[in-house]
């Protein structure tokens, strides 16, 4: 059974790995599959090379792309700016509005865009030009500008 390996048994798992990549998240079966396919040409230049050594070149080839991948993302990874998705609020943290209804003791109200916000800060007359300065939960703290 294992005498019977050829090529392209080893392109087709290649294929399989390609595509369970696709499937699933991370980088993993993506060296994988790539190490099938070096494996299935390396036997199509030398179709007499024996199940063991197809096995062996290919965990070889496995762990060291796997290595060598992990070692070269962690060296390149991009730094991300926190995302604001599903925390609108953060978004106006330094921005300047106008306040639309007085806050009194502590709260009050404020327009910005289609969306009406609560905010806490110092008491103040509606109209007056008010800065974010952050959230607590659904609350936007502001002081005036």
């Amino acid at each position: 059974m294992l005498e019977d390996i050829v090529y392209w048994n080893w392109l087709v798992l290649a294929v399989v790995f390609v595509t369970v990549e696709i499937l699933v998240a991370g980088t993993f079966f993506l060296w994988m599959g790539i190490s099938a396919a070096v494996v299935g040409l390396v036997l199509l230049v030398f179709p007499g090379m024996s199940w063991e050594s197809q096995l062996t070149l290919y965990a070889i080839f496995s762990i060291i792309s796997i290595i060598v991948s992990r070692i070269w993302l962690a060296k390149h990874h991009r730094k991300e700016t926190p995302s604001t998705l599903n925390r609108r609020g953060s978004q106006y943290i330094g921005r300047h509005f106008t306040l639309t209804d007085p806050i009194v003791d502590g709260i009050g109200r404020l327009n910005i865009d289609d969306t009406v916000w609560r905010v806490s800060g110092p008491d103040m007359e509606s109209g007056v030009q008010v800065i974010v300065e952050g959230m607590d939960g659904t609350i936007l703290r502001v002081k005036q500008a």
